[in-house]
């Protein structure tokens, strides 16, 4: 592996599937051949709360939690997450992935703050000199699945060093089943060749 150190922070509302995502990102930098180090922090999910991955590459790679401000790469599959993960975890000239859907927190929906904007995320990407990348699939058949759709822009933008898409669809397989492993599959595969 030629990378010493490289940090993931992936971030997400209870019910978006950070939990799949974090584990096949773990499994695919595995069998990439990477030291990985993560944990989770799961929080208020069953609630709708904010739920928060660290997961980091690299011998160099002490322990498993993204230290504010460092990380590579910040991963948000909603727009109000996205401009939280960015603000605090992004490093400048990282890269900000989001998946551009809305779960209006709380504060928002009692009017407290105002909803986030994709004009919001890119000032954080501005601000840090970083690379912005928002996903989004209207057609989706299910809105679970955003995350594998997160898991191809990923591998189709070579954004985690030395993880390919066979890497990626290798710890789908190890993690789902059936049906629910083909969808999904599928899905990955067609949004290897889409951009935006």
């Amino acid at each position: 592996m030629s990378v010493d150190r490289f940090d993931i922070y992936m971030i997400g509302v209870g019910g978006q599937g950070i939990g799949l995502l974090s584990e096949a990102l773990v499994r695919a930098a595995d069998l990439a051949g990477h030291v990985v180090r993560g944990v989770d922090t799961h929080g208020l999910a069953q609630r709708g709360g904010t739920v928060v991955s660290n997961l980091r590459l690299g011998p160099e790679a002490h322990s498993p939690l993204v230290r504010p401000g460092s990380a590579d790469l910040v991963i948000a599959l909603e727009r109000h997450e996205a401009v939280r993960g960015g603000a605090e975890f992004l490093k400048s000239e990282g890269t900000l992935v989001y998946y551009d859907a809305s779960w209006q927190p709380l504060a928002v929906r009692l009017r407290r703050e105002a909803a986030a904007t994709k004009a919001d995320v890119q000032r954080i990407a501005t601000a840090r000199h970083a690379r912005l990348l928002r996903v989004y699939d209207s057609g989706l058949p299910d809105s679970r699945m955003q995350n594998v759709v997160v898991l191809a822009t990923l591998a189709r933008e070579h954004l985690v060093p030395e993880v390919t898409a066979e890497h990626y669809e290798q710890a789908l397989g190890e993690l789902l089943r059936g049906d629910v492993l083909d969808a999904n599959v599928a899905l990955f595969r067609a949004h290897l060749g889409r951009a935006g």
